[in-house]
């Protein structure tokens, strides 16, 4: 058994992606999931690249030069279209940007250097300039899988809608405020079944784990 080891501190994320594994007991069979605790890596991983692919590579290619592992790495944005499709690959910064980011897309070297705000402060500035504004939206998550030396991505997006307040308390990031098109309830509503089923990062990981089962590690 090969183990795969998860580029994330990220414990809901690991649920997440532990929980979509877990439906195909034939790959885990092949595969064992870890992550970066079990690798006794407790850093933040460089995340300098301008799209979610650039930034998936980054932390996958971090992690398996450091320690000689097969490992993946995602990178999540979420994209509005009434402010220009931001905040995009800066989404788990977004409240550190500068004013005038949503009209320009300005990223300043300060604004990166900042530790990460909260959730909270994030979903808060995106409920502040989405008043009077459409608000369709899309999650969209890539995937980087570095295999046996070779890297291979995989994308996945759901599309929805910004509400006007939270509503839900499971899930991280934007869930509480993001309604996906055909549901009465946002990402925080949804129990992690629900969510995975048709969530971005539930599709991205649909796609690796189809093309891990057809890959022959013996």
């Amino acid at each position: 058994m090969k183990t795969l080891y998860i580029a994330t501190h990220n414990a809901h994320k690991t649920e997440e992606i532990r929980s979509v594994f877990g439906k195909f007991p034939a790959l885990m069979r092949q595969y064992t999931l870890g992550n970066l605790s079990e690798l006794n890596f407790h850093q933040e991983i460089p995340e300098t690249a301008g799209t979610l692919e650039g930034n998936a590579l980054q932390k996958a290619m971090f992690i398996h030069e450091k320690y000689k592992v097969d490992c993946f790495a995602d990178d999540t944005g979420l994209e509005v279209p009434a402010l220009g499709h931001r905040p995009g690959v800066y989404s788990a910064r977004y409240a550190n940007m500068p004013e005038e980011f949503e009209e320009t897309g300005l990223v300043t070297p300060q604004s990166l250097s900042l530790p990460d705000p909260t959730f909270e402060q994030n979903m808060d500035r995106l409920l502040a300039h989405l008043q009077g504004k459409p608000r369709q939206a899309r999650f969209r998550t890539v995937i980087c899988l570095i295999l046996n030396g070779q890297t291979y991505y995989f994308e996945g997006s759901a599309e929805g809608e910004i509400l006007l307040e939270k509503q839900g308390i499971r899930g991280f990031g934007y869930d509480p405020v993001f309604r996906p098109t055909g549901f009465d309830k946002t990402f925080a509503e949804l129990n992690l079944e629900e969510k995975n089923s048709i969530s971005h990062r539930g599709k991205a990981l649909a796609a690796l784990t189809a093309f891990l089962e057809k890959t022959d590690n013996r």
